[in-house]
């Protein structure tokens, strides 16, 4: 095993157990999503033109790519709190690779979403939400989702680590939350005005939601829409491929060389 695999589960296995000694923050990041699918889907829901429980066919793809997206308030937050209270400095002082902390925590960040997103699943299920797609579609949907995930812990990880506080850092995570507002998450865009129809549909998450739709047979790929949401799958590979591309390498090099 190489030294990067081997300090990076180690890494993982450190960020894990901080998980687990947190539970009060575990059971909010988990319960949240589903209190917004039954407060979207029965109060939002009865005031949109879509039926309610076609309405919540088409808001748990949403939800689901929501809540990935808070990957950058997660990884900020973590990231910006062991940075301000010393504890990177003590991992910078171990002979570890310079990437394994980084990585740890973007891995872990994945592991448990993957296991809340199970109980969320289950939750739309009950409320009428269903997979009308193929198994292999299915798959593929949690698999993107997953890698959406990915990309954007790594973003959160990289501002955490240049933030110069953790309010700082708290406040711009808490601004995330506007991220989904201004995409295809909550509602279809058809009728958005020009300027912010194409703002939202070059939002990142409304290409990933459109795939997961997609993917899930949930709803068609709109028509007239920008590229990124008229081609979902490949427009979102391509949006978790810069993400990552562009802040994983930023991120170890904050965290190797903090002056930097």
């Amino acid at each position: 095993m190489s030294a990067l695999a081997y300090d990076g589960t180690a890494m993982l296995g450190r960020q894990l157990l901080r998980i687990r000694n947190n539970p009060a923050l575990v059971v909010l990041t988990q319960t949240m999503p589903i209190t917004m699918l039954l407060f979207f889907g029965y109060v939002f829901g009865s005031a949109l033109a879509m039926p309610g429980t076609e309405y919540r066919s088409f808001l748990v793809p949403g939800l689901l790519v929501a809540t990935a997206a808070n990957g950058i308030m997660t990884g900020m937050f973590q990231a910006a709190q062991d940075v301000h209270r010393g504890v990177t400095d003590r991992l910078r002082a171990l002979p570890i690779s310079r990437a394994a902390v980084p990585l740890g925590q973007a891995a872990a960040d994945v592991v448990v979403t993957a296991a809340g997103t199970v109980p969320f699943l289950l939750v739309g299920l009950a409320v009428g939400w269903r997979v009308e797609g193929s198994v292999a579609g299915a798959v593929g949907a949690v698999g993107l989702l997953l890698l959406f995930r990915l990309a954007c812990t790594w973003a959160g990880i990289f501002l955490g680590l240049a933030s110069r506080s953790e309010e700082a850092a708290g406040q711009l995570g808490s601004a995330t939350f506007m991220l989904p507002l201004l995409s295809n998450a909550y509602i279809p865009t058809d009728n958005l005005p020009g300027w912010l129809r194409t703002l939202a549909e070059w939002n990142p998450i409304s290409a990933v939601t459109t795939a997961l739709r997609d993917l899930f047979g949930n709803a068609p790929v709109p028509e007239g829409a920008a590229w990124p949401v008229a081609h979902p799958v490949v427009g979102s590979l391509v949006w978790c491929a810069v993400l990552i591309a562009g802040f994983a390498p930023l991120a170890v090099r904050r965290y190797a060389h903090p002056r930097a």
